[in-house]
Order: C-alpha cells, then structure tokens, then sequence
C-alpha cells in the first residue's frame, strides 16, 4: 500500500540521520474507502493525488506548529505492507480525516518511493498559508483563501537518492 507521510524539512533531515521515517505509530494518508467515496473517482492515479494533496495539508499544519521550520511542505511517498497501514475506525466520515491512516512502527528510509516538496518560489504562499489556518479552520473565508493560495503550487518529484541534498547534507 502506498502512503504518504507528512513532514517538513527538519522532520525529512531527521529521517535520513536515523534512517527511518518516524518512531511509530505514523499519522500518513492513503487511498481509503472514505477517500474513494468522498472523491467519486475510480482512477487510482488521481486518488492517489487526493491523498498525497491530503498529507501536503498536513505537512503545512506541521509548519504551522514549529514556526522555525523552512515554509517548504514536504510529503513522502513510502510503500508499506497492506497490514502496517490502518484507518481509523472510530473517525468515520470525519472530512478532517479522510483517507487518514496509521501506520504502526517506524518505516524504513530504503522502503521510501519518492519525496514530495515544495519550490523555494512557493515559501511566500506557504507561510502566509500556515499563519492563516488557524483562522481558517475557525471559518475565516479570507484565510481559507490564503490558506488556498498554497495548494496552486505543485510539490516538486524528488528520488530517495535526492534527500542530503534537500536536506543540506548533500556533497
């Protein structure tokens, strides 16, 4: 199953120094039941973007809790067993939660497909986007708008192999 973790630079620089993506349990979004039905699509390659967009969400809630962190959201893509992944049972049809999953233990940095980040361009539209979600989550229009303006920048494809030098622990 392929899951897609949020994370923001340090959390990615961290993962290469230990080698792992997270102690576990990990919070990553997949292509759920919930996540097929709230987007009415049977084509897994645009549910797979519902989830990966789903965790770019999360990524800038992480910004928005460590204020020193580059304004840079960054996702990674991990192939895991089908059992190391479980949604929820309690959260149901909660929209804060779909296509949520846990994942149990800490996944390997060798099992990471690929790395989701944001371009330096879009650092001004990302931390205008972390200030504002606060007040967007309280049903502010204005700084859902804000909020908004950061999901028109597309994260850059980047290879496992790529991570020191998004990192700065590059030669």
């Amino acid at each position: 199953m392929r899951v897609y973790v949020p994370l923001t630079l340090p959390g990615l620089a961290e993962a290469y120094k230990t080698g792992e993506v997270g102690a576990g349990p990990l919070v990553a979004y997949a292509v759920t039941p919930a996540l097929r039905e709230w987007y009415l699509s049977d084509d897994i390659e645009e549910l797979e973007y519902a989830a990966l967009s789903r965790a770019a969400l999360a990524s800038l809630r992480l910004l928005a809790a460590d204020p020193g962190a580059p304004r840079r959201r960054v996702v990674v893509a991990v192939d895991v067993p089908d059992g190391q992944a479980s949604a929820e049972p309690g959260r149901g049809p909660d929209p804060a939660a779909l296509g949520e999953v846990r994942v149990a233990g800490a996944v390997a940095l060798a099992k990471v497909a690929s790395v989701h980040v944001d371009s330096t361009e879009a650092e001004p539209d990302v931390a205008a986007a972390a200030q504002a979600l606060q007040a967007a989550d309280a049903g502010d229009d204005d700084a859902q708008f804000v909020v908004d303006g950061a999901e028109d920048h597309e994260l850059l494809w980047y290879a496992r192999q790529e991570i020191p030098n998004l990192v700065g622990l590059g030669d």
